[in-house]
């Protein structure tokens, strides 16, 4: 099974499947390609037709976009665990992943992922209200797990992974949240594949200017 993905610095919905993936030990190759413009249709079009990553090959399976590879490894490798057992709860993680999936768009204009950032940053109001809703969302749903660690739905799951690019950016750009939300960020900030992932974007010296803020 090959996983295609772009920079690991700025390629927020590259991280989605490949934490659910590494975190998940599920095996997998990594296929690198640069997000810089340079012929990056006929580069990323030998992918999908999208001239998009992430794309999840696993034999004559190709899945492009990052929720529907997310839960094709959940069917196929995790047994469904990516979701919550219980009804509800599976489609509150559903709903706020769609919701993260196709919202929020001022935080992601103004605040573009980037591991290597770490800069206080002026943001309009949109931007501030997309923050406002994802406190909200943190302080309502993140719980302890088995292990004592905050999770959403208190399990990891394709939700955490949905929501890590977000804890990413607010740790780049210093934005701090309160109550459960902020435990949460720092609890997802220090899980183990995910500083695998910032150990592995740092060593990546390549830099792509329309994603520096």
């Amino acid at each position: 099974m090959q996983l295609v993905i772009g920079n690991k610095n700025y390629s927020s919905w590259s991280l989605r499947p490949w934490l659910l993936l590494h975190a998940n030990n599920v095996s997998f190759d990594e296929v690198h390609e640069s997000l810089t413009q340079h012929q990056i249709r006929e580069r990323l079009g030998k992918y999908s037709e999208t001239c998009r990553v992430p794309v999840l090959i696993d034999g004559d399976i190709n899945v492009h976009d990052s929720l529907a590879i997310c839960e094709y490894v959940s069917e196929a490798y995790l047994q469904g665990k990516g979701w919550p057992t219980d009804t509800k709860a599976r489609a509150q993680a559903r709903a706020i992943c769609a919701e993260m999936h196709a919202g929020f768009n001022a935080l992601r204009g103004e605040m573009p992922m980037n591991c290597r950032m770490s800069k206080p940053l002026n943001i309009s109001d949109a931007a501030k209200a997309d923050i406002a809703r994802i406190e909200s969302i943190f302080n309502q749903f993140a719980k302890p797990d088995a292990n004592g660690d905050l999770r959403l739905f208190g399990a990891f799951g394709i939700a955490d992974c949905f929501f890590m690019p977000v804890a990413s950016r607010l740790n780049s750009y210093q934005i701090t949240l309160s109550g459960t939300a902020g435990e949460y960020i720092q609890a997802m900030l220090n899980h183990p594949s995910y500083l695998t992932w910032v150990e592995e974007s740092l060593a990546d010296t390549e830099i792509v200017p329309e994603d520096e803020v």
